[in-house]
């Protein structure tokens, strides 16, 4: 019996040190992929200023470019061309709820609309609902226990609008909320533990209609309908986008990423917010610097799709540096002596978050089968020798 329980214990240590040469090859590989960027396909359409939102692990890209719906698929790294809005619009709010996605407000036809449309991608149709009481465009929207809240915007005259008013799409009727302390436009929103985040864009001071203050995060309980403000972001943009993960497979954060910043000038930040600590912190920087552009989270991998590269004009200089850019001003304008046009883009970087619990590499599962086999040759073989010097 003694050398049985001996080969045991070897057959035992021999497991343990299989398991730690399989948990060292692997670790370096699971690493590799935190805090990491990768290019996936580009959507088909190029464009900005359009609406992201996630249904059943896809991830729809509406609006803009004549109201296009495209999906796209993390799973396959493909795209769908779907059923595209009926009111072809930019700068809208949108928010899924219910496997249903809804479309509010936003620039139409050279005005800013009230116009509510909500799409389903089982039936790849839409239905339009009871308008906004207030239309605007620049707005965003987050839905929280069965109600869509849509706050913040911008009207047709330059306005920057403090309203939080409240769709129900159970009895398809608005009603009206605790106004943002700042009024708010160009910001970006997310939902986190029911309450709504609302960071940077341009804000306003109460009573003042345009934008005088810096970047700010407010924060909305709909719960108790009041407003509380956390850490400001420490880059100051406008046009982000902005998700938040689960806190499943990847720590609980909300990350705000790209947008506008200086004049006319896009960055490519990726600033992480810890809603716990109310701190910031920087994440890897975008390949691609957009503003206008689209973010998603899918199994807490994100995301950024499409955006635009700000239009600016550049002067041809006749002294000193010849190799670099000016901008010539007259009269407080900018003269466009060569004009570079805007660019929209149809990228698609997929950006995998610090602390991010990414699959196992493909060969994983046939490594731990080879151990797990090679373990059993070699502990019945070590048995049957046992068992004969017993019966000796």
């Amino acid at each position: 019996m003694v050398p049985m329980m001996g080969d045991r214990r070897a057959t035992v240590l021999l497991l343990l040190i299989l398991c730690f040469v399989l948990s060292t090859l692997s670790l370096p590989l699971v690493r590799a992929t935190e805090n990491r960027w990768v290019s996936k396909a580009s959507m088909p359409t190029a464009r900005a200023f359009f609406g992201v939102s996630v249904v059943d692990g896809k991830i729809y890209a509406i609006g803009s470019a004549g109201g296009v719906n495209e999906a796209y698929d993390p799973e396959t790294n493909t795209w769908t061309t779907k059923e595209p809005m009926l009111t072809p619009r930019t700068s809208f709010a949108i928010a899924a709820y219910e496997n249903r996605i809804y479309c509010i407000g936003g620039y139409s036809n050279g005005t800013k609309t009230a116009i509510n449309e909500a799409y389903d991608p089982a039936t790849d149709s839409w239905e339009t609902k009871s308008s906004m009481p207030t239309a605007r465009s620049q707005l965003q929207a987050g839905a929280v226990n069965g109600k869509i809240y849509v706050i913040g915007g911008i009207l047709d005259g330059g306005e920057i609008l403090d309203l939080n008013e409240v769709y129900d799409p159970a009895t398809d009727t608005w009603t009206t909320k605790s106004s943002i302390p700042y009024g708010v436009y160009s910001h970006c929103s997310v939902v986190v533990d029911n309450k709504i985040y609302v960071i940077s864009g341009q804000s306003s001071s109460p009573g003042n209609k345009g934008p005088d203050k810096g970047p700010l995060t407010q924060i909305y309980d709909p719960e108790t309908d009041t407003w509380t403000s956390g850490a400001p972001p420490p880059q100051p943009a406008h046009r982000s986008g902005a998700v938040a993960t689960s806190g499943v497979s990847a720590p609980k954060r909300i990350y705000v990423i790209g947008g506008e910043v200086g004049f006319m000038e896009a960055t490519n930040s990726n600033q992480v917010y810890d809603p716990q600590t109310d701190t910031w912190s920087n994440g890897a920087s975008m390949p691609t610097a957009r503003q206008g552009l689209g973010v998603a989270v899918v199994n807490d991998v994100i995301y950024t799709i499409g955006g635009s590269f700000p239009e600016y004009w550049v002067s041809t200089p006749t002294s000193g540096d010849l190799n670099k850019p000016h901008i010539t001003l007259v009269s407080a304008k900018v003269t466009p002596i060569n004009f570079m046009p805007q660019q929209h883009c149809g990228v698609n970087e997929q950006y995998t978050p610090i602390g991010s619990i990414p699959e196992f590499p493909s060969w994983t599962p046939l490594l731990i089968t080879l151990v797990v086999v090679a373990v059993a040759v070699v502990y019945r073989r070590r048995l049957s020798k046992s068992q004969g010097r017993a019966d000796r």
